[in-house]
């Protein structure tokens, strides 16, 4: 096997996945080595068994087969659809608007469960509220610079306090593997629901059913209660 052209033994690269699996790879500077030279391997297998490899205390999971990359310095976040005014906001944009935290635990629909993670970001509704979201707007659709995938929220459910357009994790900014530079977090739902590689907000009259609700999950991603959620109503 190869990265970054060089090879890598199937040993070693076996003991990367028991490491990962093992959930023990906790220092920032393996974790920053895994995510810039082993998951980019998921990209490149046909087969689609890398699409589980964890790195750090996440598995990492794609829907094209690749991991999209764009520099802060490229990122744009287009904002439109039934709003006053249609944004094109530059990570610097994003940066200057109010920051929120968020601490949760992020579980996937798969069962495993990564806790007290640390999020940074904008909240969603300071984003709605800067474009002015028109009378006739009642939902939220996400879409993602890897070509493929979307989500919806209702407009109630983007403007909750912990729904963030998030750009560091951990205290560290957000890599590619985990969706950055900036990406969708709906702390209530499971983490199909917190779309990754956000490019485009677009306001609309009702939800439209994204990627994973089209082939069968549901539209409401609800996580339960144990996520700290009194008002959710699961």
């Amino acid at each position: 096997m190869v990265v970054d052209g060089s090879p890598i033994g199937r040993r070693v690269f076996l003991g990367i996945l028991g490491i990962g699996a093992a959930g023990v790879v906790t220092g920032a500077a393996i974790q920053g080595w895994l995510e810039r030279n082993v998951a980019p391997i998921i990209g490149r297998d046909p087969t689609g068994l890398l699409a589980l490899l964890p790195i750090g205390r996440f598995r990492i999971y794609t829907v094209t087969g690749g991991l999209p990359e764009r520099s802060r310095g490229d990122y744009r976040l287009r904002v439109a659809g039934l709003v006053e005014r249609e944004l094109d906001l530059s990570f610097d944009d994003l940066l200057a608007l109010p920051s929120a935290e968020v601490k949760r635990d992020f579980q996937c629909v798969t069962g495993w469960r990564v806790p007290d993670v640390h999020w940074k970001g904008v909240r969603l509704r300071e984003v709605l509220d800067r474009a002015g979201v028109r009378d006739a707007g009642a939902a939220v659709r996400f879409v993602s610079f890897d070509g493929a995938y979307s989500e919806s929220l209702t407009l109630e459910q983007a403007r909750w306090d912990d729904v963030l357009v998030a750009y560091e994790l951990d205290g560290q900014p957000l890599s590619s593997a985990h969706g950055g530079p900036a990406r969708l977090y709906v702390a209530p739902m499971y983490g199909y629901k917190s779309l990754k590689w956000l490019r485009a907000i677009e306001v609309t009259p009702s939800v439209v059913p994204g990627f994973w609700e089209e082939r069968g999950y549901d539209v409401n991603g609800w996580v339960g209660r144990s996520n700290n959620r009194d008002d959710d109503p699961t």
